[in-house]
């Protein structure tokens, strides 16, 4: 996750809740309003036609969190150097192949990624990928940037791969997000691989929350949109909400994750980014940018990174630093977002 995105991203979030006040944002063009899971203000509720029409109720399975907690446990430790890379990929692959999956490796300039797939029940409803990276920064355990990604794909591929869905399920660990985005720029850049692609799910750091007030950040005099907490209070200064960013055209995966949250569940806080992110450029720094990009539907699924986390990047991004409950209910989320988009259609 590269530090400067959520500065942008947040101020895109705090102009479409407050509105267009300054002369200075007045020559751009509006961003479109956030869409937040159990939110206080209704008129801000995505209309019906902003989605297909509802769909049966998905039977969800639900995340062992002792399983989810052993991933993250053996990942955590600098994934930047060829040989921890090469452990991590190891790892990746042999719980793939547990999985009954057959990964393959993907090679490219200073990098490998990992690929496998579960073939849908009906070949014309296209493909579903979730993705993670799985290196880090120098000198950093990474335990939430992105040890936490990684063990929810997966936790998904675990879940699902035996699961038949009318689509079919990709997962993809990508190598070198950290050096600008490598591993998803050679992935994206294969057209072979893009075929039917109806949807990407990138998680990118989805394990750190903060309780206290303040401990949320945000540009200097602006302020998201109100919303509800677990306990029912406003509460946008904490950090415990997940955010799942979106390119405007594609509306449906963003709506699928704001009516994926049951209760007990972390808030969703949704954001669609106009124009693939030209207005909002830091928006594009991990690996959904490249699908933008390429014209296929993506999100990224984040805790909001250095604007909550004062580990980012850290030597402190260490198993003792997550919130486990937080990651636990986030890693829920994104099985149920993802279950659902796999039984969809059209």
């Amino acid at each position: 996750m590269k530090p400067l995105i959520w500065i942008v991203l947040f101020i895109a979030v705090a102009v479409g809740a407050v509105g267009w006040g300054s002369d200075s944002w007045q020559q751009l063009s509006p961003v479109p309003k956030i869409w937040v899971d159990r939110k206080i203000d209704v008129s801000q509720t995505p209309s019906p036609s902003d989605f297909e029409a509802e769909k049966p109720e998905v039977n969800l399975p639900e995340i062992d969190p002792s399983n989810l907690w052993k991933h993250v446990e053996i990942l955590a430790g600098e994934r930047d150097g060829e040989r921890d890379r090469s452990f991590t990929r190891d790892y990746i692959y042999q719980q793939l192949e547990a999985l009954g999956l057959s990964p393959k490796l993907q090679s490219f300039d200073r990098g490998i990624n990992i690929f496998a797939e579960r073939k849908g029940t009906d070949r014309t409803t296209g493909t579903i990928l979730v993705g993670a990276h799985y290196d880090t920064v120098l000198n950093s355990p990474g335990a939430d940037d992105n040890a936490t990604g990684v063990a929810v794909v997966l936790e998904v591929a675990r879940l699902l791969a035996s699961r038949p869905t009318s689509r079919t399920l990709q997962v993809v660990f990508f190598d070198r997000e950290e050096i600008g985005l490598l591993g998803s720029l050679a992935f994206t850049g294969n057209a072979a691989r893009l075929k039917d692609l109806q949807g990407a799910i990138v998680l990118d750091m989805v394990g750190y929350a903060c309780h206290t007030s303040g401990c949320q950040r945000y540009p200097e005099g602006l302020t998201v949109a109100p919303f509800l907490d677990a306990a029912g209070v406003t509460s946008p200064d904490k950090g415990e909400f997940i955010t799942v960013v979106g390119d405007a055209e594609h509306p449906l995966l963003l709506g699928t994750f704001s009516k994926s949250g049951k209760t007990g569940l972390p808030p969703v806080v949704a954001l669609p980014v106009p124009l693939k992110g030209i207005l909002t450029p830091d928006v594009l720094r991990s690996d959904h940018a490249p699908f933008w990009y390429k014209g296929v539907g993506a999100v990224l699924v984040t805790d909001t990174a250095n604007l909550r986390s004062p580990h980012y990047h850290q030597s402190s991004d260490t198993l003792a630093n997550i919130d486990r409950p937080f990651f636990i209910g986030s890693a829920q989320i994104v099985v149920n977002a993802t279950a659902k988009l796999l039984e969809m259609r059209s």
